[in-house]
């Protein structure tokens, strides 16, 4: 709409400057048709120019007065109405020269600038078309033994679609069959291809690799979720914040001022006995510099960019508040599991004798628990995929109820279990197994033993394996000046360890999730500024009551309630990036705000006159230009703001 109304105005706007007086008294031409058309001329194309350009300034000077909030829209309708009425008064036979070339120019500079304005707006909030934009419109669904092309929006929860090799997933769904890398980088920031196969969960938009999958629809449309990132980016860019607040407040302070300025300045000048175009003139530029244009601009373009950014990175946030709040944390409290751990049993530590590498009493062991069912065997074996070992084949597989398992593997006549195998089978696991187990157990972990016929070869260590990016993590935050607190209900002995392990500052152990609540608001009597991160389920009271409420590992459901902001992947360093956006925001928020303010300092006694003594007046079309300069100053200064490694 502002391109289109700029490009009227500029039109009506040239024969208004072509047969103004003073514009042809300057450049030394005369134009078609004598005094009586540069009277008329601009008269008419100057009213015109004030009625289509200047209509939606008045428009929006009428919604702020009613809602007793003057500001932008009040100033600049003050300004063109006061050189509408006067040139008119002129044109009709008051005495003094008119203003209509500087009203065109005027109101078309505003138009201009209110264009690049709304343009750098859509651009930053131009994520949630991208993400529409990753959404297929057709799907190749699958009816018995054959294909039908259909649209996306067809689909329905149940049916069997097939996802090519490339093309994107339409739906959110289960893979049935197939096996295939898909870039999720779109949805979860994550730049590594994700391995799917039968039983795995794939998301709408995402982009499917080399293999070719046989996908169970599992939701669509709204229920999708990219529609959920899509709504929670939305809702954040609609969200105040303190920033802004402030930001309405200077805003409302600025037109106060510039009407007090306006009025000084025409009793001033009155009283000095200039001439009525003169004091119009200087009236008309003090409120046109002091529009707070650029104040308008200056927060929600950066909460839009920042939104954005993050939402490119796997951080949503729901709440701006939380973003601005996460710049002044001095405690971020952690879950352990799920959060700063797997959540799943791996292999954690392997201690061998009689010269057996450990990556082959692993294998051997991935191979005789291959087939239990027992979360500490898939533990193992799991253990042993993650490494690319070579899994041998196992043959009389045996479970021994409370005990472990037996297997034969490559002519080994293998034993795996606790300390209750060893009692059944009678042996003892010797000094330096022994003392395996023991460290072990003063970890809280369960120690494996194999047991190579009647010889014990090797102790694994299984426990909830720690996330490789956790100690990344808390040494970002520790650089950050940030204090760590793992908070769990795990026994002490476990929860130590894993503290040891990472470096984290605090460890509260044996806490239960409704103790958790008041764990963080102690810290928060001290004046402390509080994050809690958390899976957002036993952890929903801690992340409310913190300042700062982090749901972690919420992977593709996005409909976390209690935090202020989503983390898309279950990785612990978005933790300090959610610190270093809102740091870079905030940085962004005020520089913004002091720039659009704070020139206004100069500017308004320069608009007033100030320097008329010695041959400076400020015309206020160039006023319309200083003005509209602030803005773009603001709006290129927001974009800078996407250069911010996170």
């Amino acid at each position: 709409m502002f391109r289109q109304k700029f490009l009227g105005t500029l039109l009506l706007s040239l024969p208004t400057i072509v047969w103004a007086p003073m514009i042809q008294h300057w450049f030394g031409y005369t134009a078609r048709g004598g005094p009586a058309a540069s009277r008329w001329v601009p008269a008419v194309f100057g009213t015109l120019v004030f009625a289509y350009g200047g209509w939606v300034f008045l428009k929006g000077a009428a919604q702020e007065l009613a809602a007793r909030l003057p500001g932008m829209m009040t100033l600049i309708s003050l300004a063109i109405s006061v050189a509408f009425l006067f040139s008119l008064a002129v044109t009709l036979g008051y005495p003094g020269m008119d203003l209509w070339w500087e009203l065109a120019t005027l109101v078309t500079i505003m138009v201009l600038g209110h264009w690049i304005e709304m343009r750098s707006i859509t651009q930053a909030q131009g994520a949630l078309k991208e993400l529409a934009r990753l959404l297929p419109d057709t799907a190749v669904r699958i009816v018995g033994d054959r294909t039908e092309e259909v649209r996306a929006s067809d689909l329905r929860e149940g049916d069997l679609v097939l996802v090519r090799p490339g093309a994107s997933v339409p739906a959110d769904g289960l893979v049935r069959d197939g096996t295939s890398d898909v870039n999720e980088a779109m949805i979860t920031g994550e730049s590594r291809p994700v391995s799917k196969t039968a039983g795995a969960k794939v998301i709408a938009g995402t982009v499917n690799g080399s293999g070719s999958l046989r996908v169970e629809v599992t939701g669509t449309g709204e229920r999708t979720a990219l529609a959920g990132i899509m709504r929670l980016v939305a809702q954040a860019q609609g969200s105040r914040s303190r920033a802004q607040a402030l930001a309405d407040r200077a805003a409302f302070a600025l037109t106060i001022v510039a009407v007090a300025a306006a009025v000084l300045t025409l009793v001033g000048w009155a009283l000095a006995g200039a001439e009525a175009a003169f004091i119009v003139e200087r009236v008309v530029t003090v409120l046109v510099i002091a529009c707070p244009h650029a104040l308008g601009l200056a927060i929600p373009l950066v909460v839009a960019i920042s939104t954005t950014l993050g939402a490119r990175n796997g951080l949503l946030v729901r709440d701006r508040r939380g973003l601005e709040e996460a710049r002044n944390l001095d405690a971020v409290f952690f879950d352990k599991t799920g959060t700063l751990t797997r959540g799943e049993f791996r292999v954690v530590d392997i201690t061998t004798t009689h010269d057996l590498p450990m990556d082959e009493a692993l294998a051997l062991a991935a191979a005789a628990e291959h087939d239990s069912e027992h979360t500490i065997a898939q533990g193992i074996v799991k253990s042993a995929e993650e490494r690319h070992l070579r899994i041998p084949r196992a043959e009389g597989f045996q479970s021994i109820p409370g005990h472990g398992v037996k297997a034969v593997v490559e002519g080994r006549h293998l034993h795996l279990g606790g300390p209750a195998l060893l009692r059944r089978m009678g042996v003892a696991p010797g000094d330096v197994l022994g003392a395996a187990i023991d460290r072990a157990a003063a970890k809280g972990q369960a120690a494996i033993t194999m047991v190579d016929g009647t010889t014990p070869v090797a102790v694994l260590a299984v426990a909830d394996a720690v996330r490789d990016e956790s100690r990344d993590a808390i040494e970002r935050l520790h650089a950050m000046g940030i204090e760590s607190v793992m908070m769990t209900g795990d026994a002490k002995a476990v929860a130590e360890a894993v503290g040891r392990d990472l470096g984290i500052d605090t460890v509260l152990a044996e806490v239960l999730p409704d103790q958790k609540a008041a764990r963080v608001e102690e810290v928060q009597r001290q004046g402390r500024r509080v994050a809690m991160v958390g899976d957002g389920v036993n952890d929903a009271p801690a992340l409310v009551t913190a300042d700062v409420g982090i749901a972690i590992g919420a992977g593709t459901d996005v409909a976390v309630e209690a935090g202020d902001v989503v983390l898309v992947r279950s990785d612990p360093r978005d933790v300090p990036r959610i610190v270093a956006l809102s740091r870079a925001t905030y940085r962004k928020m005020i520089q913004n705000l002091w720039w659009a303010a704070g020139y206004n300092i100069v500017a308004i006694p320069l608009a007033a006159g100030a320097l008329a003594p010695w041959g400076v007046v400020l015309h206020p079309a160039v006023g319309a230009v200083l003005m509209s300069l602030s803005t773009i100053v603001v709006a290129v200064n927001a974009q800078l703001l996407r250069r911010v490694e996170l």
